[in-house]
């Protein structure tokens, strides 16, 4: 496995300086029930609305937020909009990944000049607490990046928007940011978009893994992962290997019928709690045996977590040169075996859990076989 090193370089020094991730768009059927859903089971905090009650007579979006991370849940009325059409086909999931910039006129037209296909060009919005200038470029699938730039607003989230609070208490469960976003591409796609990351968005290629390093007796896949140039923005690129069954992420395109994101990691400094908090709130999460804890402590060494929470919660641990890192996977989070999360808490690791991946793959698998699409 060839591993580079994530720098903390000056966002100044980056070809296309990105600031961090601004937020994360969900297209869904019932935009008012994933609402609740994100409140009472992951704690997010309701801080803003667009309905018709502020003007907006087709869609609907409520935001969400917990740490640094922004959910904005949409939905359409009418079943011929462009956003009810993207939920018949792909089910509910993830169509924008903003990023935040300093100057959108700049970075959306260094990246169109380097080859980005347009999704929308720069606008400005305005109402009495500023103005925001956003533009967005077409990735994998119908996902997009929609670029903000928002240092001269100051209201809820963006025009347009109105401050709303939940109505009943939210309790944090300790969500930080967000760590990394994986996409799902077709066979043979995987290189098209790293090299679309480097040449048009300057991201540099941080690890490679290929099918001997995640793979099972059954399934396979290829990984590689890209990281802009402050370490803040990192994608893992997924695509199929050979196996001898349907490997996970088929599973996944023959669902969303497209590429798109397979799932969001979000970070948090106490992951035990984190995990039993979502657990009494009814989200489910991938299994893996105890026998994974008999050996564990001699593959990574010392950690600062006592095992036997860790074994109660089901939580998987892994070391790199850097340090170590405690993860889990939640299941799909809608009907179809799509999205779903990771939760992870990092200690000095850069990487994305290699030692687990047999475990969280046959654990993959054992729900595949339960669907009856292994």
């Amino acid at each position: 496995m060839n591993t580079s090193t994530i720098t903390q370089t000056a966002t100044n020094t980056d070809t296309f300086p990105i600031n961090g991730t601004d937020h994360v768009e969900f297209y869904v059927g019932n935009a008012k029930q994933t609402c609740l859903f994100y409140q009472h089971c992951f704690g997010f905090e309701l801080i803003a609305y667009k309905g018709p009650e502020t003007g907006s007579r087709d869609v609907v979006s409520y935001v969400l937020q917990q740490g640094k991370i922004r959910f904005v849940i949409t939905a359409a009325y009418d079943p011929n909009h462009e956003i009810s059409k993207h939920v018949a086909l792909h089910g509910d999931g993830v169509k924008v990944l903003a990023l935040w910039v300093d100057d959108v006129d700049d970075t959306y037209h260094k990246a169109i000049e380097r080859g980005a296909e347009s999704a929308f060009e720069p606008i400005q919005l305005w109402d009495d607490h500023g103005f925001v200038k956003m533009a967005a470029i077409k990735t994998y699938g119908d996902t997009i990046h929609t670029l903000v730039e928002r240092s001269q607003y100051n209201g809820a989230f963006l025009p347009g928007y109105q401050p709303k609070r939940s109505l009943a208490p939210v309790r944090s469960l300790g969500f930080k940011y967000v760590d990394h976003c994986v996409g799902n591409v077709e066979l043979g796609d995987m290189n098209k978009w790293v090299k679309f990351y480097e040449e048009v968005m300057g991201f540099k290629l941080l690890v490679t893994f290929d099918d001997k390093d995640i793979s099972t007796d059954y399934t396979a896949l290829m990984s590689k992962v890209v990281s802009n140039g402050n370490g803040y923005i990192k994608f893992p690129i997924n695509e199929p290997a050979a196996g001898k069954k349907k490997s996970q992420i088929e599973e996944y395109l023959d669902f969303y019928k497209s590429a798109g994101v397979q799932h969001i990691a979000i970070a948090t400094d106490d992951i035990v709690h984190t995990v039993e908090s979502l657990r009494n709130n009814g989200i489910e999460f991938l299994y893996v045996p105890d026998n994974y804890y008999e050996t564990v402590l001699e593959r990574v060494g010392e950690i600062k977590e006592d095992i036997e929470d860790l074994k109660r919660m089901n939580i998987l641990v892994d070391r790199d040169e850097e340090g170590y890192l405690l993860q889990i996977f939640t299941k799909p989070i809608q009907d179809r075996p799509t999205v779903f999360f990771e939760i992870i808490e990092r200690h000095g690791a850069k990487s994305f859990g290699k030692g687990n991946f047999k475990a969280l793959f046959e654990a993959i698998e054992r729900e595949q076989e339960l669907r009856g699409t292994l």
